[in-house]
């Protein structure tokens, strides 16, 4: 953000007391606007299909680089629940449905998105049918995935040890 959307001013790094002492943001210097920079919750999922022996579904996001396959992730829209958020990532992106409620796995941080990321383990069914914002899928049994240390993938690795799977990590 670098204008105010209050005045149109321009933004400026500017300290000001706040409960926890001073803090350094983006202000407006004109109308005192406030721009937080509050980290985004974003919904993950480690989907596991029910009806294909219990595989993982990891998909490449067409916008991404190179071919690296993470979880189904999206944003929480407003007015929803975090569960009911990834239910509707999962069908919109998958088009596979919940065959059970989803578990939470946890929260962790994503600092280099200035994101916080609620996962959740969704086991689900039916025919895949990729959103157009995925590239394609792979599924790959839960003794064979590799994590990555970052972001979504402490959710898998902790989904793996929950399953009593040791996980390995790639760099």
């Amino acid at each position: 953000m670098r204008f105010c959307p209050e005045c149109t001013t321009p933004l400026a790094a500017i300290e000001q007391l706040e409960d926890g002492g001073p803090k350094t943001r983006l202000r407006c210097p004109a109308c005192g606007f406030t721009h937080w920079n509050n980290p985004t919750p974003v919904l993950a999922a480690v989907v596991e299909c029910t009806d294909r022996g219990g595989q993982l579904l990891l998909a490449r996001n067409a916008a991404w680089p190179g071919r690296f396959f993470g979880l189904i992730t999206g944003f929480m829209e407003a007015g929803e629940t975090p569960e009911g958020g990834i239910l509707r990532e999962v069908a919109e992106e998958t088009g596979l449905q919940a065959c059970a409620s989803p578990r939470l796995l946890g929260v962790w941080d994503f600092q280099k998105k200035n994101q916080l990321i609620v996962a959740y383990h969704v086991p689900a069914a039916g025919e895949i049918v990729l959103s157009p914002e995925l590239a394609e899928y792979k599924l790959i049994p839960p003794d064979k995935v590799r994590c990555w240390p970052q972001g979504t993938g402490q959710a898998l690795a902790t989904f793996l040890r929950q399953r009593g799977i040791e996980p390995e990590f790639f760099e």
